[in-house]
């Protein structure tokens, strides 16, 4: 992943590498924490649907698809609510992942945390909320950034 290239903005990535390396260390122990890859796609594609995020939202459908992903579950995910292709414990992570994105909207509700702890163990809970906040933390530095939208190639993971 580059800075944006555009000579308006702060090439976040360049001027600030520690940043990223930090960036890269908590991506590394979110991959690592045990959740399905597909289930931490999907919450970074919702998640980054709700902050505007293009750069993430291409990456993320891209990686999605590479690990057997459908069109129709990307595609209904703005409306996961209502459409039918999504298993309990899908549905309870985005849940979490849409309160914990909008924290204006109050704490993480109660009886959802307890809802969730009927399809993840506390550890797996733990690690989904630091996978929300990672990729809430990569859209803002997309956004602020304008991190050039569309080159992504799906592939392995990189280095922390």
């Amino acid at each position: 992943m580059s800075g944006s290239g555009d000579p308006d903005r702060i090439d976040l990535i360049r001027l600030f590498p520690e940043g990223r390396l930090a960036m890269g260390r908590l991506e590394a122990a979110v991959r690592g924490g045990g959740l399905d890859p597909r289930l931490l796609e999907l919450v970074r594609v919702r998640c980054s649907q709700l902050n505007g995020c293009a750069f993430c939202l291409d990456m993320h459908t891209k990686d999605a698809r590479a690990l057997g992903e459908t069109e129709q579950r990307l595609y209904g995910l703005a409306a996961w609510r209502e459409a039918p292709f999504y298993s309990p414990r899908e549905r309870s992570a985005l849940a979490v992942a849409e309160a914990v994105t909008r924290p204006d909207r109050g704490p993480l509700p109660d009886a959802l945390v307890a809802e969730a702890r009927g399809h993840f163990t506390e550890a797996e809970l733990a690690c989904l909320v630091y996978a929300v906040v990672a990729i809430n933390a990569w859209n803002r530095l997309a956004v602020a950034g304008r991190f050039p939208v569309g080159g992504h190639r799906a592939g392995p993971a990189p280095p922390a």
